[in-house]
């Protein structure tokens, strides 16, 4: 769910965006226990007004821009703040999410979307679950913890702020899957629409829990020049630097798909990167980006708020 100020961003005072954070956050850290886990992560609207500019600012946090083929609702999309809450409890996920729009004094709701994640499981370290294109996917995902902090965690000596550090640019986007005109392909076209088979293998024969060599299929007669993960990932053995996690959603009246969600340490060589490369490629009839945001997701804890306004209240 995403959060806005009840007041304007560009006319708050420090002092009083800093309780509104401290506020929000204290019950964020409350929500966040027995099975839920609930984050949050700031929105570029935030640093519209109380926030100081310059280095305190995440470097290359702004408002997410529509890719080739987006019609981003303005009503689904961006915000000051994401919360994001999940489980494998429904109820509890619900109930910690209603607590926390209570305890939100000085926040109101701009918008959010319940997911759940089919099949989810682990396998290698992985996180998979089935897509509503009926595909499993988070393959690309690393298999250690210590590989996904290298894609998805801030760390010192790469030019973002001393309290970033530890902290990661989470991407979210609401998108559409037309599933019925999708069902009416054959699976054989679905699978070269991807670049892998239904259940992950890759369509060169390459072994489920190996990377193909894509440079020796050039002409694209095993796996398609315009498929979805040879496009995303043109070099298997160097995939790009996120780690995604993903959920299915269903709004009713047709309207369903996917929460795609990812983390990443740099925006630039993370997902925009990928996103760019994404552009033509076969899947684009079959899906509408309708909303979602950037967002930055501080380090654990709450200390980054005293070192984000320290040079504000005149402490640096």
């Amino acid at each position: 769910m995403a959060l806005d100020l009840s007041g304007d961003p560009s006319g708050q005072k420090p002092e009083a965006l800093k309780a509104a954070l401290t506020r929000l956050q204290q019950s964020v850290a409350a929500a966040d226990k027995d099975g839920v886990d609930v984050w949050l992560a700031l929105g570029s609207r935030v640093f519209a007004g109380g926030v100081p500019e310059g280095a305190q600012r995440p470097r290359q946090l702004k408002e997410m821009p529509a890719s080739a083929g987006d019609l981003l609702d303005p009503e689904q999309s961006h915000g000051d703040v994401l919360v994001q809450v999940t489980g494998a409890d429904k109820r509890a996920v619900q109930e910690a999410a209603g607590q926390v729009v209570r305890q939100a004094a000085g926040w109101r709701m701009r918008w959010q979307v319940d997911g759940s994640r089919a099949e989810n499981r682990v396998e290698a370290g992985k996180g998979l679950s089935r897509n509503p294109f009926h595909f499993t996917e988070g393959f690309g995902n690393p298999g250690t913890g210590r590989e996904m902090t290298d894609r998805a965690v801030v760390r010192s000596g790469q030019g973002e702020p001393d309290w970033a550090v530890g902290g990661s640019y989470q991407v979210v986007r609401i998108v559409r899957f037309a599933t019925e005109l999708w069902d009416k392909d054959s699976i054989r076209e679905q699978e070269r629409i991807i670049g892998r088979r239904r259940d992950g293998r890759w369509l060169d024969g390459t072994p489920t829990g190996e990377q193909p060599s894509f440079a020796a299929d050039p002409n694209g007669r095993a796996t398609p020049l315009d498929s979805h993960v040879r496009l995303a990932a043109p070099d298997r053995r160097n995939p790009p630097p996120l780690v995604r996690r993903s959920y299915n959603y269903d709004g009713g009246s047709g309207d369903s798909g996917l929460i795609f969600s990812c983390f990443q340490r740099d925006l630039a060589k993370g997902f925009e990167a990928v996103q760019r490369r994404l552009e033509g490629e076969a899947m684009a009839k079959y899906i509408l980006t309708t909303g979602g945001g950037y967002f930055f997701v501080p380090p654990p804890g709450d200390a980054w708020i005293d070192a984000l306004f320290a040079q504000a209240t005149g402490n640096a």
